[in-house]
């Protein structure tokens, strides 16, 4: 039976007892979900026939946690699907104890989910969790549509959004990674290599169809595969280069990461006037975005701006990514940027720091800062500050909350306590532009030998100044 997300589930969504089992009512129920559908209404035939999306049916199983995570879940999903450009028709959740290993909602469930799409004129199901190969096999032979998976979902986003070459090489990389377990192929129509006397003549017992298409298209993805890695590691060195510069000029480096479309890229454009692309989509940013700023001291810094992460970021994207998410691994300081209007911020905070752990980057400073509050509720807000102490305040539309955050971004840099008294030769001028780049020269004289400065630098141009040092 079907009963609308809405309803209670009063003691139907409880443990019966120690052995994990569900009430039948509530195992057997598929929970519609409410106000997902997208599809439109007053639009003509013939306009209908021109602009038709993708028409898809959400449906996820609920193992863990609350009603509440769950809804959010199918709720992101149907964002995704939008954003991947399709007419959501309908979200379904099944409450089970664990997903079914052959159907992801079991068999019955499955035949259900079947007549739904029959009966929506859906052309696809998407399912909120990573499907194995046999599972997407066995549910496209019940539900007779295509079937992708979350992963796929998002893979398809990212491939939409990819700009760079270096972007579009690890798109490709992470779906041809999901893809190569899941080449499939049936009968003699997968052969492309005859036998016997065509194949060379290797006599009786050696006649055989040869190498199967399959076998062909999993070999050239692997090659494939090999080449974009050489490809990805070449501009990953180049990216080191420019962090080595950053380095050697002691220019401290703070990396803005959070949530897809938390507001990563509007913060950067009103903390630098960047320009980057703003856009309300999930992903709409891809390739990092690295800007020059300043402290209200005048010191300063470099503000990058990375790819979003999302609830169960596929581990193909973390290991195409990786290069541009280490940017996040050696900063000085993350800002850890969480839309405070969403309807879970908590569950945002768990998701980046999982991806930040897995890349290296949980021993970073981290400064939370909570975005959208113009559009937050404060209630909400108050017990997100509650749990995260370490946190700031913003409107990156509006502007409040800037200036603090400027504040506390200069107070989590590295400290340039070194006091240096130097006469610098004026053949090492470069010294002299870095101490003001670097550093905050309070003095400056003009000699017959060099310049003097009296400045506050970062320990690493402390340490080239010495051997002109004066009393």
């Amino acid at each position: 039976m079907r009963t609308t997300f809405g309803e209670r589930f009063g003691t139907a969504g409880d443990l019966n007892n120690a052995t994990g089992d569900y009430d039948l009512e509530d195992r057997h129920a598929l929970r519609r979900v409410a106000g997902l559908s997208t599809e439109l209404t007053d639009i003509t035939e013939v306009e209908y026939r021109t602009l038709r999306l993708e028409r898809v049916v959400l449906i996820g199983v609920w193992t863990e946690g609350t009603q509440e995570s769950a809804e959010n879940s199918l709720l992101e999903l149907s964002r995704l699907a939008e954003t991947a450009g399709s007419v959501v028709l309908d979200g379904l959740i099944q409450r089970r104890g664990r997903v079914d290993p052959a159907t992801y909602v079991g068999a019955g469930k499955a035949s259900e989910l079947a007549g739904i799409v029959s009966a929506t004129g859906a052309d696809t199901v998407i399912c909120d969790g990573e499907l194995s190969p046999s599972q997407l096999r066995r549910l496209e032979g019940v539900v007779k549509v295509k079937v992708i998976d979350r992963t796929a979902l998002i893979l398809d986003i990212f491939a939409q959004h990819a700009k760079s070459r270096e972007g579009k090489a690890q798109v490709e990389l992470a779906q041809l990674q999901y893809m190569l377990p899941r080449l499939r192929g049936w009968g003699e129509s997968m052969s492309r290599q005859a036998g016997g006397r065509v194949a060379g003549g290797g006599g009786i017992g050696t006649r055989g169809p040869g190498e199967t298409k399959i076998e062909t298209d999993r070999r050239r993805i692997r090659t494939r595969i090999s080449r974009l890695r050489g490809e990805i590691a070449g501009f990953k060195i180049g990216r080191e280069v420019q962090r080595g510069q950053r380095r050697r000029h002691a220019v401290p480096s703070v990396v803005i990461a959070g949530y897809t479309n938390a507001g990563k890229s509007s913060l950067l454009n009103a903390l630098t006037g960047a320009g980057v692309l703003v856009e309300d989509a999930l992903f709409a940013t891809l390739d990092p975005s690295v800007r020059r700023a300043k402290t209200p001291g005048g010191r300063p810094f470099t503000l990058t701006d990375t790819v979003g992460f999302v609830r169960h970021l596929p581990h193909q994207l973390v290991d195409a990514f990786r290069s541009t998410l280490e940017e996040a691994k050696d900063a000085d300081l993350i800002l850890h940027v969480v839309d405070g209007s969403d309807a879970d911020p908590q569950a945002q905070l768990v998701a980046v720091r999982e991806v930040l752990a897995e890349i290296g980057a949980q021993n970073v400073p981290e400064l939370v800062v909570i975005n959208k509050i113009d559009d937050a509720d404060p209630v909400a807000l108050k017990a997100l500050q509650l749990r995260e102490r370490n946190c700031v305040l913003v409107s990156a539309k509006t502007g409040e909350g800037l200036d603090g955050l400027r504040a506390v971004i200069e107070e989590g840099l590295p400290d340039r306590d070194h006091v240096v008294r130097v006469s610098v030769p004026y053949s090492r001028g470069d010294l002299v532009a870095r101490a003001h780049e670097a550093g905050e020269v309070t003095r400056t004289e003009h000699g017959p030998d060099g310049t003097f400065l009296e400045a506050r630098v970062p320990p690493e141009l402390a340490a080239e100044l010495q051997r002109f040092a004066v009393a």
